[in-house]
C-alpha cells in the first residue's frame, strides 16, 4: 500500500507497548483505527488517549486466542468503519523456563496467543483484503523468531512459527498475483510490558502456575527486565512498521545488532555445526 490516508487499521494488543505505538502512528496518517486487547481497562485508557489526540478510533475487548472472538472483531470493524486495509496481528505474551519443566498450560497459553492469535487474524481478515485486492497484514514475531536462547522454548517456538507463517503467506500472495502484502516484525528488546504478560493469564487454562525461580533464573529474569527497560522506544518500532507497509516489504528487523548472529546461526546450520554460545534475543 502506497497511501494510508483515510484507510482503516486494526491493531491487536493495542492497549500498550508496540500495539499502542502502532495504533498512534497509523492514526496520524490519518487512518481510522480499531484497537483490540484482552485487557479492558487498559484498552479504555488507550482509546481515550488516541481520541484525545484527534484520531478516529473504535475499540473492542478481544481475546485473540479465541477464533470466534477475532471473527467478531472483523465484523465489528466492518460495521464501524465499512472496511479494513491494514491488520496488525500484534498481541503477544511471554512464558519460559526449562523446556521439560514448563507447565503444559503455559505452552498452550503462549502458543494460543502468539501463534494462533496471528492465524485467527489472518483467517478473519485476509479474505476481505483479497476480495478488494488491497491491504497489508503485519504479524508481530520477534528476533526470537530468528535466534534461540535457553529458557524461552514456548516463546521461541511461537515466534519461529509466526515467522514461518508470514513468509509462507508472502509466497502464497505472490503466487496468486495479489496486491495484498504481509510484513513480519522481528524486534529485539523494546520498552514494553511483555515481562508482565501473566497479568492477562486466561482462566480457561486453570490456575496460573506458581513461579518459584531458582537463583540463576532470578538473575536471568533481572537481566531481561533491565534489557527491556533500556530497549528501543515502541514509537521507533511503529515508524519502522509504517515504512515497511509503504514499501511493501516483508522483513521488519528493528535491531541491526542481531544481524550477524542471524547470519552465523544459518551458516552453522548449513555447515552442520552445533550452535555457538547461547545468545539472548529479546522479546518484542
Amino acid at each position: 500500500m502506497r497511501d494510508l490516508r483515510g484507510k482503516v487499521a486494526v491493531v491487536t494488543g493495542a492497549a500498550s507497548g508496540i500495539g499502542l505505538a502502532l495504533a498512534r502512528r497509523l492514526g496520524r496518517e490519518p487512518m481510522r483505527v480499531v484497537l483490540a486487547d484482552v485487557e479492558a481497562e487498559a484498552l479504555e485508557r488507550a482509546h481515550r488517549l488516541l481520541a484525545g489526540e484527534g484520531i478516529e478510533v473504535a475499540s473492542r475487548v478481544t481475546d485473540v486466542s479465541d477464533a470466534a472472538d477475532v471473527e467478531a472483531l472483523a465484523a465489528f470493524t466492518l460495521e464501524r468503519f465499512g472496511g479494513v486495509h491494514v491488520v496488525c496481528n500484534n498481541a503477544g505474551v511471554s512464558g519460559g523456563g526449562l523446556t521439560w519443566e514448563v507447565p503444559l498450560s503455559v505452552w498452550h497459553w503462549v502458543l494460543d496467543v502468539n501463534l494462533f492469535g496471528v492465524v485467527h487474524g489472518v483467517r478473519a481478515f485476509l479474505p476481505r483484503l483479497l476480495e478488494q485486492d488491497e491491504g497489508h497484514v503485519v504479524n508481530t514475531a520477534s528476533v526470537a523468531g530468528l535466534l534461540v536462547a535457553p529458557g524461552m522454548s514456548p516463546y521461541t517456538a511461537s515466534k519461529h512459527a509466526v515467522v514461518g507463517v508470514s513468509e509462507s503467506l508472502h509466497q502464497e500472495l505472490a503466487l496468486l498475483g495479489s496486491a495484498v502484502r504481509v510484513s513480519v516484525l522481528c524486534p529485539g528488546f523494546v520498552r514494553t510490558r511483555i515481562a508482565e504478560a501473566r497479568r492477562n493469564w486466561l482462566a480457561r487454562y486453570g490456575p496460573a502456575p506458581a513461579v518459584e525461580p531458582r537463583p540463576e533464573d532470578e538473575a536471568a529474569r533481572r537481566r531481561v527486565e533491565e534489557a527491556i527497560a533500556s530497549g528501543l522506544d515502541p514509537e521507533a518500532v511503529a515508524e519502522a512498521v509504517r515504512s515497511a507497509i509503504l514499501e511493501e516489504r516483508l522483513w521488519v528487523l528493528t535491531h541491526p545488532e542481531f544481524g550477524e548472529a542471524v547470519i552465523e546461526r544459518a551458516r552453522r546450520a548449513v555447515e552442520g555445526h552445533n550452535p555457538g554460545h547461547p545468545s539472548a534475543p529479546g522479546p518484542g
